[in-house]
């Protein structure tokens, strides 16, 4: 099983200019200690580029980066923060309250955990997924014949509590579609 994280930096945009549409400059952590944040950043850039969004990156070493990383990215006039999701989420989530940023991140756990929105894989699905793997391989499947596969179910959560001490009023469609609005 495999989670298209990266690859949603496209439609973590699109909710950036739904929810904040005078934004069109956004923060972007990386996590420099992932050797994941080179593709992620590249699919962020990309993204950014074709929905006319101006990116400032900052990479983050650790913990005790965060408060430099918002300072820096709060002075730079970004209008909102996309975070990689193998940041730590709560440490995440206060430096951009406090920082008065919206912040996403494709990772439903961000969410949860304080981030105004996050759109990203249904982690049951994976987990039913992955479970059928297990039990394939345990029946005497070889691990090499079985296919790779992509997740294919969303969700979208959005936090009310963030958005109401953020003061900003998100659009009733945008609501509407989430799979769990945090109130």
């Amino acid at each position: 099983m495999t989670t298209p994280t990266a690859d949603l930096a496209g439609k973590n945009f699109e909710l950036i200019r739904e929810a904040v549409p005078a934004a069109r400059r956004v923060g972007v952590l990386g996590n420099a200690l992932d050797p994941f944040h080179k593709p992620f950043l590249a699919y962020v850039a990309s993204a950014a580029r074709t929905l006319n969004f101006e990116i400032k990156v900052i990479l983050v070493q650790g913990a005790d980066d965060f408060e430099r990383a918002f300072t820096e990215i709060a002075g730079s006039g970004v209008e909102a923060v996309l975070v990689q999701p193998s940041l730590p989420r709560e440490l995440a989530a206060e430096a951009a309250l406090k920082n008065r940023l919206p912040m996403l991140a494709p990772s439903v756990e961000f969410a949860l955990g304080g981030a105004l929105m996050a759109y990203a894989a249904d982690g049951g699905e994976v987990n039913r997924k992955a479970a059928g793997f297990v039990d394939k391989i345990i029946k005497g499947r070889s691990p090499a014949d079985l296919p790779v596969e992509l997740s294919t179910k969303f969700l979208l959560v959005v936090n009310l509590k963030t958005a109401n001490a953020l003061g900003l009023t998100l659009p009733p469609t945008l609501l509407m579609r989430a799979d769990q609005v945090i109130e």
